[in-house]
């Protein structure tokens, strides 16, 4: 059995002799970093696919900030409006409590509804848009089914897998730290709101109801913003973490690098087969590219090398053919034979035959040199043409 399959064993270990099972018998090794050996950074695809799965950096920390915060404000903005509805329904039922019938008169439902929607609707909306503005700041415009695909090996529970992620790693330990912090921030804006207040709230027991009601109501609203921007604030290493866990989730092991190279590419070893057999197929055509030739540098017995360009394809001179010794003297043959200009140039002869193979274009630094050669071919060309024209 491999580690790999050792890490996701079944949470309690059998013993074999009484077949029972020892739940706190649990291998260490299910706490092993999963991710070993993934050191190399996610490459565009891995993230453009994970994405295309939902799998994406999300802080629910900025998410819930927002929640809280914006609806708050709605709720302070609309306290007016919304404290005329209260006060208006509560008229409406009292004025009738003694001429309709709960069981009977479907008005009293019909009208709750009514005022129960108004009251609740706007809050609701700034909720939504809160939300979707905060997914959509994260994320930007995201839409998949893919979350929602089941996916039936997910059904057995891999508890080893849980505890690591839960309590054992850098994530749980983050999570704690958040859940703390959020407690002390909420709790501390809390007592010192209530001290600030301690001697109006001692004596609700003999204000007024309009008194009561609005110091609870400001103390309260005042409380959700200020915890709502502390949170805010909060979010912001939350993003920063989350972001930094995606891209460690997403990291890739030299093998799967070298994978997806493949996929992309194609397979090292067939890509150089291929070129192999194409200069092979090159070679053995070379002799019949040779009359195609615009020149052909020799060295002058050694080596041979055939060029040849054409200024609407190509954007530099071709090497054709090539050949040493025995191949040098039949290109050398051939293009006598075709008239094509041979021009002796020793290291320019020696460097190409040695630096590229035949179909390739000439290397930058000799573009200079060779245009100088083709410059003379072509007015060596024009002066035969002109002598051998009639009445010349």
């Amino acid at each position: 059995m491999t580690r790999e399959m050792e890490n996701r064993a079944w949470f309690f270990a059998c013993d074999t002799e009484n077949d029972s099972c020892n739940p706190t018998d649990i291998d260490l090794q299910w706490f092993a970093a999963e991710d070993e050996g993934r050191t190399e950074e996610p490459s565009e695809y891995k993230i453009r696919k994970a994405r295309e799965e939902g799998r994406v950096a999300k802080s629910q920390e900025l998410i819930g900030a927002l929640v809280l915060l914006l609806p708050a404000l709605a709720i302070l903005a609309l306290a007016p409006s919304m404290l005329r509805t209260c006060v208006e329904m509560l008229r409406f039922y009292f004025l009738r409590a003694a001429e309709l019938d709960p069981v009977k008169d479907r008005i009293i439902m019909a009208v709750f509804l009514r005022y129960f929607i108004r009251l609740v609707l706007p809050i609701i909306c700034v909720s939504m848009a809160a939300a979707l503005f905060a997914n959509l700041v994260q994320t930007g415009l995201l839409f998949t089914v893919k979350p929602l695909t089941p996916d039936f090996t997910k059904i057995l529970p891999r508890f080893g897998r849980y505890f690591q992620r839960t309590v054992f790693s850098m994530e749980a330990l983050f999570n704690f730290a958040k859940s703390i912090g959020k407690m002390l921030i909420i709790g501390v804006v809390a007592f010192l709101l209530i001290r600030s207040k301690w001697r109006e709230l001692a004596n609700l027991q003999t204000a007024g109801l309009w008194t009561g009601i609005s110091t609870v109501a400001s103390l309260a609203i005042k409380l959700l913003i200020i915890s709502a921007l502390l949170l805010l604030t909060l979010s912001i290493p939350d993003i920063m973490f989350q972001r930094w866990q995606y891209r460690e989730s997403l990291k890739m092991s030299k093998q799967e690098v070298k994978e997806e190279r493949k996929m992309y590419e194609g397979d090292p070893q067939i890509k150089g087969r291929l070129r192999q057999r194409m200069r092979e197929l090159l070679n053995r055509n070379m002799i019949a590219n040779v009359p195609k030739a615009d020149v052909v540098i020799v060295n002058p017995t050694h080596f041979a090398v055939a060029l040849e360009y054409d200024q609407e394809t190509m954007p530099a001179p071709r090497v054709n053919a090539k050949g040493a010794d025995e191949m040098a003297f039949r290109i050398r043959r051939i293009a006598g034979e075709n008239n094509v200009p041979v021009i002796e140039n020793k290291p320019l002869a020696r460097a190409l035959y040695a630096e590229t193979e035949v179909g390739d274009i000439i290397p930058l630094e000799y573009h200079q040199v060779v245009a100088t050669i083709l410059a003379h071919v072509y007015r060596m060309n024009d002066e035969h043409r002109r002598a051998q024209a009639p009445g010349a």
